[in-house]
């Protein structure tokens, strides 16, 4: 990670990768209203919507690496906007019958839990780095709620399972990490 967007760097809000996040995070209630006012969870014009917002997640990064504008509100605002992203299609999906409700309910759970954790982890100094099966799980799950709510295919269900299982262990990994940084942090009672 760059040492500019590493816990105690400034925020650096004023950046062109910075600019894409708020796009997509301005993106997410717009999708939401879109879809949940289409009457099936199947309305073009959302799932478009949804699909920008998806696709333009490794866009930021690309920009931060190209213009060399890297930041630590960048590093904090993407998994917030993968999470809310995530979080909505579930939303949708759940309200429409689209895909299990069960396994919806796992992703949901555990997309908040990560985001709980998340700011429980900043609280305490803990700098978390992204993994690697986190960062490829993210693909499984959002195509399959965008799959889900542009037609009727078993392939959407198969890709929730496979993005749900790899979602479960990168977080098994985030919490080991924060155990060890846990443990190795300076006791600060006397």
């Amino acid at each position: 990670m760059p040492p500019e967007t590493r816990k105690g760097a400034p925020l650096n809000p004023w950046t062109i990768p910075n600019a894409i996040g708020f796009v997509r995070i301005a993106l997410v209630p717009v999708f939401l209203i879109l879809a949940l006012n289409s009457g099936d969870g199947r309305y073009a014009l959302a799932s478009i919507t949804y699909a920008v917002i998806g696709g333009s997640d490794y866009l930021d990064g690309m920009a931060a690496r190209i213009t060399g504008q890297y930041s630590r509100l960048g590093a904090l605002i993407d998994p917030v906007v993968d999470r809310l992203l995530v979080v909505s299609g579930v939303v949708v999906c759940w309200r429409f019958d689209l895909l299990p409700r069960w396994a919806l309910a796992v992703l949901a759970a555990r997309e908040l839990f990560m985001l709980f954790a998340s700011r429980f982890a900043l609280r305490h100094g803990l700098d978390l780095e992204i993994k690697m099966l986190g960062r490829w799980a993210v693909w499984p799950t959002m195509f399959s709620l965008f799959l889900a709510m542009v037609s009727v295919t078993w392939v959407a269900d198969v890709l929730l399972y496979i993005g749900l299982a790899m979602t479960l262990g990168a977080t098994a990994e985030y919490i080991a990490q924060a155990k060890r940084q846990w443990r190795g942090k300076p006791s600060t009672s006397a």
